[in-house]
């Protein structure tokens, strides 16, 4: 006679081991890397990295035509004791990347430059998607001396991105791919 407490128990500790290991498609998470806060004469300036956005699955839409954008959200706080911290600035900047399969060719525009960039190895034009330089973040006149800011940052490649057409007849592609929150701290 068996145990059929022991086979459900088995099947289902089964169940929950599958469920925790990662597919090959989303192995490691997406991060932001070499966030650095600087400033010109005029205007404080963001440059910083996104990684482990293009994961197989991605990587493969983008190469049968979907075009993907890659969203930065960034926002810039007056850091108040005893008060709440006072929003100065929220950017949301996107990255588009488009594959034209007949030209071999990956068109990226970037929100923060009005031409596009047009290359042909998707390594290149996946470093591009996935830095930001030279970003102005606010004119240094609205910041006041001696005052703490604090810039957060974060990064979301959704599958939102795609066309409302597409999203219905590929519904077997899905990606939610974000960021946490990253903040870096300064005094002006």
């Amino acid at each position: 006679m068996g145990y059929p407490f022991r086979n459900k128990t088995i099947s289902f500790l089964t169940f929950i081991v599958l469920l925790l290991i990662p597919s090959n498609g989303m192995a490691g998470k997406a991060e932001l890397s070499d966030i650095i806060v600087t400033n010109t004469r005029d205007d404080v300036l963001l440059y910083f990295n996104a990684k482990k956005f293009f994961n197989k699955d991605v990587k493969e839409a983008i190469l049968n035509g979907v075009s993907t954008k890659l969203t930065f959200f960034v926002s810039l706080y007056r850091v108040r004791n005893f008060w709440p911290d006072e929003n100065l600035a929220d950017l949301e900047i996107h990255h588009t990347i488009k594959y034209d399969s007949l030209k071999s060719e990956f068109t990226i525009i970037r929100g923060e430059y009005d031409s596009p960039i047009v290359v042909r190895s998707f390594v290149e034009a996946q470093k591009i998607m996935e830095t930001v330089e030279d970003l102005a973040v606010i004119p240094l006149k609205e910041l006041s001396r001696g005052s703490r800011y604090q810039i957060r940052l974060k990064a979301e490649l959704a599958d939102g991105s795609l066309p409302f057409y597409l999203r219905y007849i590929l519904f077997f592609i899905s990606w939610n791919i974000e960021t946490d929150w990253h903040t870096s701290d300064f005094i002006y």
